[in-house]
């Protein structure tokens, strides 16, 4: 029986296939990690350290139970990046590739989970789409490691240089967050140089974009003739980018241990590059938990939005923190109706928002009332940067990730997997059915009064 006759069979939705296709890559990259031949010391790493390190690889997240430099080996490497690649563009359009290439029809029941995956509105040129996201991706992955090349070769030889720049380059593209500098330093090394933190910025922003965005971006190439969507994205991105540097730069710059310390180049790259990588990226260059408290919280507000939808970020999303803003902003203004660049947004993508936006304040909250029961040696700001850190598939921490207990590590992992996949589609897959012959009946309407 193929996968199609057993979905037929047990009538999952486009949502359930999504997090049971996920959740299977977890598995089997859980189970080769933990083998021997996985970790530098022959031994196994554990099955619940493993299942953590493959869920935070296939969820671009980046938080590391062990480093991943010094612990695994070449296999367990390789493994992470396949599993970060895969978890970057979603098991469905890495699925479409394989099927490209061995010349398998694609399935109109494949098509509604690809188009679920991709957060688009209809089926129509969806498997052309991905095709486009899976040539962009490779394509802007390649320069990526060709240019950090010029950086790893010389410092680390050619072999482990190259090995290094094509680890990067996926990595940073996939919002992951995994690197292979060593010893939990992340970034840090690099912290001045232009190089380094530009090619990785980049990377990092064209990922978190989403791959509609990007495909848009490269065919129209004009602000006024992209979507509303693109226009979204591309301004709320631009704003946090903007805001996060000033405001980083403002609150360290006196600050001995992170921008005190560098050349005005330094300091203006270490602000820009804190500034990108909240957005669910995952590195950093300046030690995370010597920050000012200020800055910190700013972070975890960055990390909780994220980056764009149909993207390889996690987080509640750029659109989705617009169109409430925007809301807002209307409502004050004394419209009815969402209207932003000119156009009006419907009432369910509004409301579609608003349940984003309160299912992951939910979740956060309850998982930092869970750790802060089980990991009671931590500070409620660890926990709670940890927590947001998590849903939003950043990776950044204030150095709780190793000293997480077992009940710790398994709610860290549950919870970057419903950043990944996203609070929606979880809550679309475990609710029992659809609701049918919606709008058909309606209740007498009643005032309350709020605010």
């Amino acid at each position: 029986m193929d996968i199609n006759k057993r979905i037929d069979k047990y009538k999952l939705n486009p949502a359930q296939i999504l997090v049971l296709g996920f959740a299977s890559v977890i598995l089997m990259g859980g189970i080769l990690l933990s083998l021997p031949i996985a970790s530098k010391s022959g031994h196994s790493v554990g099955f619940i350290n493993a299942i953590f390190t493959a869920t935070s690889a296939v969820c671009v997240t980046g938080l590391v139970v062990v480093d991943t430099a010094t612990h695994w080996t070449v296999f367990g490497q390789t493994v992470i990046i396949l599993l970060i690649q895969i978890g970057g563009l979603g098991f469905m359009s890495m699925a479409t590739f394989f099927a490209l290439i061995f010349g398998k029809r694609i399935t109109l029941r494949e098509r509604l989970v690809m188009q679920e995956a991709l957060n688009q509105f209809n089926i129509a040129g969806i498997v052309r789409l991905t095709k486009y996201i899976l040539i962009t991706t490779f394509t802007i992955e390649g320069i990526g490691a060709v240019l950090l090349s010029f950086k790893f070769i010389p410092i680390y030889g050619v072999s482990k240089g190259i090995g290094l720049s094509i680890f990067h380059a996926i990595s940073a593209f996939c919002n992951a967050g995994f690197d292979l500098i060593g010893n939990f330093r992340s970034l840090t090394p690099f912290a001045d140089d232009f190089l380094i933190n530009m090619v990785i910025s980049f990377l990092i922003i064209t990922g978190g974009l989403g791959f509609t965005v990007i495909v848009e971006v490269l065919q129209k190439r004009k602000f006024s003739k992209f979507s509303l969507h693109t226009k979204l994205v591309l301004y709320i991105t631009g704003i946090l980018l903007l805001v996060g540097f000033i405001a980083v730069f403002i609150l360290e710059y006196n600050n001995p241990e992170t921008l005190g310390k560098l050349t005005l180049k330094g300091k203006i790259l270490g602000a820009f590059f804190h500034s990108v990588t909240p957005r669910t990226a995952g590195f950093n260059t300046l030690p995370t938990d010597k920050l000012t408290t200020a800055t910190i919280f700013m972070t975890m507000v960055f990390m909780f939005i994220g980056g764009s939808s149909g993207s390889t970020a996690g987080g509640v999303k750029t659109t989705t923190a617009g169109v409430i803003i925007f809301t807002i902003i209307n409502i004050i203004k004394g419209k009815e109706d969402t209207e932003v660049f000119n156009r009006r947004i419907p009432r369910e993508i509004i409301n579609r928002s608003l349940a984003v936006i309160g299912i992951a304040m939910v979740l956060v909250i309850i998982v930092t009332m869970i750790l802060s029961i089980t990991e009671a040696g931590h500070s409620f700001m660890e926990i709670f940067f940890e927590v947001t850190s998590a849903f939003g598939t950043v990776g950044l921490s204030l150095g709780m990730t190793p000293s997480l207990s077992i009940i710790g590590k398994i709610v860290i992992s549950l919870t970057m997997f419903a950043g990944r996949v996203g609070p929606m589609t979880i809550a679309l897959a475990l609710a029992k059915k659809q609701q049918k012959n919606k709008g058909l009946i309606k209740y007498p309407e009643e005032r309350v009064i709020v605010g």
